[in-house]
């Protein structure tokens, strides 16, 4: 099981509903006031108050958040083995902001002590992260690997199953073709022409009128004056017409 992707949350779109969430929250715990604000002020000072509070948090977590996990799914780290950690961390600084802002609207509340107020950002740290990763850092199963293609190629569905399905080339003879593989050959009734409409992506080429030859096949190219044999893997030569040296030439299976 991975997370989501967070560069998928790097986006003005997603900033944008994080931070209308995080206003929304704000607005709800002015009007309730808890942990005593209820009592501290007006409703809209309370609202101004948590609003800001929430966006503060939003933003600094959003960052973290954002930045630390991609890294920790590459080191193998588990979402709740780091982010209680975090929330820890991060608190310490935006406690002392939240809190001398507070401070100066409700000089009074200086009299709840730091570890308090802190055990207190640490738990609105807590719901929040935790919400956060269950709607916007869901678990989501692996993408599925592409399916297997069952394209295989005609050709080879005409070799009988002794022979396997690596086919090093074809050698026309009459109106047949035989097809060679490492375990041997076979006779099909076909023509090459048609034999070749039916080898789809095989790495090949036509090196001369009656032969066809697969790329992985060639072991070496001998040399006999003007003429080229190609000398495949299972011991056979198959001989390279004139016409045939440019392209082969071309595609790199002979030196120029």
């Amino acid at each position: 099981m991975a997370l989501n992707p967070a560069s998928d949350l790097n986006t003005p779109r997603a900033w944008a509903i994080d931070l209308a969430v995080c206003a929304v929250t704000g607005v709800i715990m002015g009007l309730l006031g808890p942990f005593g604000s209820y009592f501290n002020d007006e409703p809209m000072v309370r609202v101004a108050y948590w609003t800001g509070s929430f966006l503060l948090s939003g933003v600094s977590f959003g960052l973290l958040l954002r930045w630390l996990t991609p890294r920790m799914q590459r080191a193998g780290v588990p979402f709740w083995a780091w982010v209680p950690a975090v929330v820890v961390i991060a608190t310490v600084p935006l406690c002392a902001i939240v809190r001398a802002a507070a401070i100066m609207l409700w000089p009074s509340v200086a009299r709840i002590g730091w570890a308090e107020w802190y055990a207190q950002s640490v738990l609105l740290g807590l719901v929040y992260v935790g919400a956060y990763a269950l709607l916007r850092l869901r678990v989501a199963a692996p993408p599925s690997p592409p399916a297997a293609t069952s394209a295989e190629p005609t050709i080879l569905r005409r070799l009988p199953p002794r022979l396997g399905r690596d086919l090093l080339c074809l050698q026309m003879e009459d109106h047949y073709v035989r097809m060679h593989t490492p375990q041997g050959s076979d006779l099909v009734l076909l023509s090459l022409n048609q034999a070749m409409t039916e080898l789809g992506d095989l790495d090949g080429m036509q090196v001369h009128r009656s032969w066809w030859v697969a790329r992985r096949a060639v072991q070496v190219v001998i040399e006999d004056g003007r003429n080229l044999r190609l000398k495949l893997v299972n011991g056979i030569e198959a001989p390279v017409s004139r016409t045939s040296v440019a392209k082969l030439k071309a595609a790199g299976w002979i030196p120029r």
